[in-house]
């Protein structure tokens, strides 16, 4: 069963709002129908502008011309992870508040490790297992159960506040390649929709529905997931648009059997191990993400009435092919253009069937990326990685163990980036102090190469830490229930590249501006097209979006409404 919070949420939903649809009817024509989200996974806020070459109309074009561009626009919280920024988007507020700390944690009552989203109450829609095949995405491997939900974010979300605002008829809706990502969007009462590699189809759990609707059940049945194979993904256009034209094998990019770190790359056969792995890693990921929504906007005839829907799409390939490749690549540039145009085809559609001056949309990314180690180094800029196994077996840990009558295991419950989470109790049976401990740890961590700081709970709790940007984005990620005892956060252009044993090109993660500088567009009726320069935050977003509909913001919000899109539309 559901638990006692989701039935007196859905309750409020179910008893609300005939009245508000009723008002909604002679408010504002300037008010959408349609809120279409639109988040990048991994878009840096450079990338587009760096990568424009050969862009055609439409796509970004269409945004950046008819919308409002904060040029600024930057997450405030440290751990710069995925379901950390799509959840911060929905909530318009921070990690410490929304509890989405990380992708993976360590609960802190069982010691087992956590993945996000996973929920074993809810298993996937018509699944009798979990899905485990492999995939360029590790950070799902530490899934226990195929079982998904919402249950872990600890505050409603602007989907949630649009039905909670007018009513049951309003329809939210969240579609992405990533399950973290497509119910981070959809919040507690919307409807999430995300790829499966396993099954090479998009999934729901339990959560949302017991049984796919027909038009699902037809999508998944149509061959569009098979329709690449044998193909490959090649180059757009002639190469003399590419910066990176003469730098397609670069020695830092990761070689996967099968799929090589040269143009063009082979999907394979339809039933090959990889297949739907290659198809994420690639624009083929994005254009399958957008048939699908494309094909739920048409069945579940959203934005068809007085009574505005929302739909959140979020992009992965962008995110799968700087992790492979790096930000500076001709893949990641290949896949910007291509990017475009499958932003053309949405936009398109949307504006036949919705109408695109109906429809307000919202284009971010739920964090930046950091340039490839190898990159950097031919720049002349440092740049390291940085192995926890390596650091732990350093002389400095050798004397903790002796200080403490502690060994690495009693000592140590495990390191998720960027958490050190410790043994507490082993740390209580040998009558240590876990304060005393934690300061211990930290002191010998900051003296490792590459890390800038060792911050501990005990100070995160107390708000006893310098008054910076940094340490004010440290403690906007402490949740004490999930976060671990140590924060590390590593000096510039330092990272960990390893993924449960998966060594990767370039992550993301860190509090620095590579990582957090994200676009942010808003475009739709009323909204005049202007550069904004100042520097804005991801929280407002959510605000934002509900300021423009009339509803109230998210229940843990932070963010403030972006003035300058009322005094366009004045």
């Amino acid at each position: 069963m559901r638990s006692l919070c989701h039935i007196r949420f859905c309750g409020i939903l179910l008893g609300a709002c005939f009245l508000a649809a009723q008002a909604w009817a002679d408010s504002d024509p300037q008010r959408p129908r349609l809120v279409l989200q639109i988040t990048v996974d991994q878009l840096r806020g450079d990338l587009v502008d760096r990568y424009g070459a050969g862009l055609g109309k439409g796509g970004f074009e269409y945004l950046l011309s008819h919308g409002m561009v904060f040029t600024d626009a930057h997450h405030r919280h440290a751990n710069t992870e995925t379901v950390v920024g799509h959840t911060t988007l929905a909530t318009g507020t921070d990690p410490a508040i929304h509890g989405m700390i990380s992708n993976v944690w360590i609960d802190r009552k069982t010691g087992a490790t956590v993945y996000n989203v996973q929920d074993p109450d809810y298993p996937l829609v018509g699944s009798a297992g979990a899905d485990k095949k492999t995939e360029i995405d590790p950070t799902q491997r530490a899934a226990t159960t195929d079982g998904r939900s919402p249950r872990s974010i600890l505050t409603s979300t602007i989907g949630d506040e649009i039905r909670l605002h007018f009513g049951p008829q309003a329809k939210v809706f969240s579609v992405s390649v990533k399950d973290r990502a497509a119910i981070s969007m959809g919040g507690h009462s919307g409807q999430a929709y995300w790829f499966s590699k396993s099954g090479g189809r998009f999934v729901t759990s339990t959560y949302y529905r017991k049984d796919y609707p027909g038009w699902v059940k037809a999508w998944n049945a149509n061959g569009k997931v098979a329709s690449y194979a044998g193909g490959e993904w090649k180059l757009l256009l002639d190469r003399k648009f590419y910066t990176f034209a003469d730098h397609d094998d670069q020695p830092w990019e990761m070689k996967l059997p099968g799929w090589g770190r040269t143009f063009p790359h082979h999907y394979g056969p339809a039933d090959g191990k990889f297949y739907t792995g290659f198809l994420t890693m690639s624009p083929a990921g994005d254009e399958l993400t957008v048939d699908f929504a494309k094909a739920l906007l048409e069945n579940e005839k959203l934005g068809q009435d007085d009574i505005p829907d929302y739909l959140s799409i979020s992009l992965s390939s962008t995110d799968y092919v700087g992790h492979v490749f790096g930000p500076s690549s001709l893949e990641a540039e290949d896949n910007i253009k291509r990017l475009d145009r499958t932003l053309r085809d949405l936009l398109e559609y949307v504006d036949k069937k919705v109408g695109l001056d109906k429809t307000l949309v919202v284009l971010c990314a739920d964090h930046g990326a950091t340039e490839a180690t190898g990159y950097l180094k031919t720049l002349g800029i440092e740049s390291g990685q940085f192995e926890f196994d390596k650091a732990e077996k350093q002389p400095g840990f050798a004397r903790l163990y002796k200080r403490f009558g502690l060994n690495r295991k009693s000592l140590l419950n495990g390191f998720i980036k960027p958490y050190v989470y410790l043994n507490h109790q082993a740390i209580a049976k040998a009558g240590l102090k876990l304060e005393e401990v934690e300061q211990a740890v930290a002191e010998e961590l900051e003296k490792l190469p590459g890390v800038a700081h060792a911050v501990t709970a005990s100070a995160l709790r107390r708000g006893e830490v310098p008054d910076t940007d940094v340490m004010r984005a440290v403690l906007a990620n402490f949740n004490d229930d999930r976060s671990g005892d140590i924060y590390l956060v590593f000096e510039p252009h330092w990272y960990v590249a390893d993924f449960d044993g998966l060594h990767v090109t370039s992550v993301h993660g860190s509090p620095w501006d590579y990582d957090t500088y994200v676009p942010l567009i808003f475009a739709g009726p009323g909204i005049k097209p202007e550069s904004v320069h100042r520097r804005v935050e991801t929280v407002d977003v959510a605000a934002t979006i509900a300021e423009l509909l009339g509803a109230k913001a998210p229940s843990g919000s932070e963010g403030v409404p972006l003035v300058e899109l009322f005094q366009s539309n004045k």
